[in-house]
């Protein structure tokens, strides 16, 4: 795996995080999503919006371009057809963990998809390529592109469209759902979970279940900020995935943690621990979230503007009159995420649908995750980060 990633591929999954870190800033800061636990995938959702680009022309595809933080949109297809080949390759078979990835494009039979476009979707992102009749049978299109989500994510997403979303003005579904399940390394003895007190960002507290363990973990702190590395199992292949807890020391530091992580490109990489150091006590929360959005907004507030306007031009990717019509309409997100003393179970799905117009550690530390703090897990041979959010409440699951 390590000497697949070319350079260029490797800077692009550095803007890769770089944008994920800037959508979690954008999520964190949201009222409503900073009151309550969050969990997405950058990578389920630039996936999606690299594969938009492939089919976007002239200042559309370059703003997608620049919001997803590649020099050029050959950069974001080459990134994309490492991620779903490689990264997000199954490992189960070998022991590693269970990964599921499948993109799909639905498109009406009205408007067949251009040869370049379908070339590309299928070599390079695996898609599979669907005609169907968003006319007369939009809501079984619907159920279709849900079961298909569904079967992936083994039923942690059921619904990507929700009730209502499709009707005959839709014209194409570009969708994507991501799915894993992995061990940790060193497991948690269920035995040591023991009830303890979460402080809330209120000043409040919860009774929530505590995991804890005498081993040594992989730890840093500095900055007003500790991380905690949490390996999963490995398969045959050099993949290394991990889930990383960010605490920061104030209880009510998690924005402005979220601030820094998206101004300091370098900042997660810096503060990454690469040693296992002793510890006096620790305590980490089990928790489950399930998070859903439509990432219009956030994605606006990136400055993805185009693609929703008049002005947006998907002219690459149909063979139609009708395709300087086309627009995206909506962003649907959801993802799933759930950490217990056996490992973590995850899952996400994106899908856009178009419509036409209309410092070295001490040897002796603790770490006591008892107030709100950010999660990522990440691939860390090549970078790629698959989910990242925030528990504020781990009583809380969505």
């Amino acid at each position: 795996m390590a000497t697949t990633l070319a350079t260029d591929v490797r800077l692009s999954i550095a803007h890769q995080t770089r944008f994920a870190l800037r959508l979690a800033s954008t999520i964190s800061s949201n009222p409503k999503s900073a009151a309550s636990n969050a969990v997405f995938s950058p990578v389920s959702l630039h996936v999606a919006l690299s594969l938009l680009a492939a089919g976007a022309g002239s200042a559309t595809r370059d703003q997608l371009v620049a919001t997803l933080g590649t020099g050029e949109v050959e950069g974001l297809h080459a990134l994309a057809e490492q991620v779903v080949q490689f990264v997000l390759a199954d490992a189960s078979s070998a022991g590693g963990p269970h990964v599921a990835f499948a993109n799909g494009v639905f498109v009406d039979a009205s408007l067949p998809l251009k040869p370049s476009f379908q070339e590309l979707a299928v070599c390079k992102y695996k898609a599979d390529t669907q005609s169907v009749d968003f006319q007369t049978k939009a809501a079984e299109v619907a159920t279709q592109v849900n079961s298909w989500v569904e079967k992936v994510t083994s039923g942690r997403i059921k619904d990507i469209l929700p009730s209502g979303s499709v009707d005959n003005t839709t014209k194409l579904v570009l969708a994507n759902a991501l799915y894993f399940k992995g061990a940790w390394t060193d497991q948690f003895d269920s035995s040591g979970t023991k009830n303890d007190y979460f402080y809330l960002p209120d000043g409040s507290s919860v009774q929530t279940p505590f995991m804890s363990s005498m081993d040594d973990q992989y730890l840093s702190s500095s900055d007003g900020l500790k991380v905690l590395k949490l390996p999963y199992k490995q398969g045959g292949d050099k993949r290394q995935f991990s889930m990383y807890i960010l605490l920061p020391e104030a209880p009510g530091g998690l924005s402005n943690l979220a601030e820094k992580l998206s101004a300091e490109p370098d900042f997660l990489e810096r503060h990454i621990p690469r040693q296992r150091v002793a510890l006096r006590q620790f305590k980490l929360p089990k928790f489950k979230i399930s998070f859903e959005t439509e990432a219009s907004d956030l994605l606006k507030c990136l400055g993805l503007q185009l693609p929703f306007s008049n002005e947006a031009d998907f002219s690459e990717m149909v063979d139609s009159p009708m395709a300087h019509g086309l627009r995206v309409s909506s962003v649907f997100h959801q993802a799933f995420v759930e950490v217990n003393e056996q490992g973590t179970e995850a899952a996400a799905s994106t899908a856009i649908k178009m419509a036409l117009l209309q410092a070295r550690p001490p040897s002796v530390m603790d770490f006591i995750a008892d107030h709100p703090f950010l999660f990522l897990l990440r691939e860390d041979i090549s970078g790629v980060v698959l989910f990242m959010g925030h528990v504020v409440n781990p009583l809380l699951s969505s």
